[in-house]
């Protein structure tokens, strides 16, 4: 009986590790994936990535335009993917993206950003954009966060071959 347990243990073990990983491989893809398409300007095929709640506030043309409108600002370079946690539907990435500020000023810079995916209709669709979802997110799994560090978004500009943390001026109401 105690071999038995032990069997059934060790199945179990296994399997949860492998499913796991598999999972992390999927998100990363999918992250890696969104990257490419954000670099290649295929805003079309990135509305398809987005959360159902995503997309039922925000029209294709409308989402589409916004990034046209953004991709006269930056050039993106590359991505470095991090620490990955799954747990369940809901993911949270480390990336950090690499380009350059075109316009006003021209500069490297990178953005040190968690990406947030949801898993619907057993696709991963990233819902980093969306501040109401992640919200949602967080408060719906207050111990996904344990473990993992959340953290906002940072912006940083390269400076004399230093990175330099860019602070916005705050905005006028």
């Amino acid at each position: 009986m105690k071999k038995y347990v032990l069997s059934i243990a060790t199945i179990l073990f296994v399997f949860g590790t492998f499913a796991n990983a598999s999972d992390q491989a999927d998100v990363r893809a999918t992250v890696q994936s969104v990257f490419e398409q954000l670099k290649s300007h295929d805003y079309n095929s990135l509305y398809d990535v987005l959360p159902n709640s995503s997309r039922s506030r925000m029209s294709r043309d409308r989402f589409v335009n916004a990034l046209q409108r953004a991709q006269d600002f930056y050039q993106l370079d590359r991505i470095e993917i991090g620490a990955t946690k799954v747990m369940g539907n809901l993911a949270v990435v480390d990336t950090v993206l690499y380009g350059r500020v075109v316009n006003p000023i021209q500069a490297e810079g990178k953005i040190v950003v968690q990406q947030y995916l949801l898993r619907e209709d057993g696709k991963w669709r990233v819902a980093t954009g969306d501040q109401s979802t992640v919200k949602k997110f967080l408060a719906a799994n207050p111990g996904f966060s344990k473990g993992f560090r959340i953290r906002p978004p940072k912006i940083y500009v390269k400076q004399n071959d230093k990175w330099v943390e860019f602070n916005a001026p705050p905005r006028n109401r």
